[in-house]
């Protein structure tokens, strides 16, 4: 099974509930986890920026990946949202299992 995280950075828990829910209703991901209270420090039109922000780390099969970024985008209050896939190397084979039942 060739599965992937996506990690995604949003202004609020808010946000995060918003896309998630879509995210996996949808079954573009089996699984979203939220991160909330993160606090973000970088640089935007040339000012040094702090904000709070809440992270999503979504589990999906690498078949779903390319829709499930294009709906993340559709769903995101950001002009440039940081939205980046890592692959999946291994893991719990019945786990990986799962991902791929539920994206199906």
């Amino acid at each position: 099974m060739n599965a992937k995280l996506i990690y995604v950075t949003v202004p609020s828990r808010e946000e995060a509930e918003k896309i998630a829910t879509a995210a996996v209703t949808e079954r573009l991901a089996a699984c979203a986890n939220i991160l909330d209270g993160v606090t973000s420090i970088f640089h935007w039109d040339d000012k040094l920026c702090r904000e709070d922000e809440a992270i999503l780390i979504f589990k999906t099969a690498a078949i779903r990946t390319e829709e499930l970024v294009v709906r993340i985008k559709h769903l995101h209050p950001y002009k440039c949202p940081c939205i980046t896939v890592l692959p999946i190397e291994g893991g719990a084979p019945a786990f990986l299992q799962w991902i791929e039942q539920e994206t199906a």
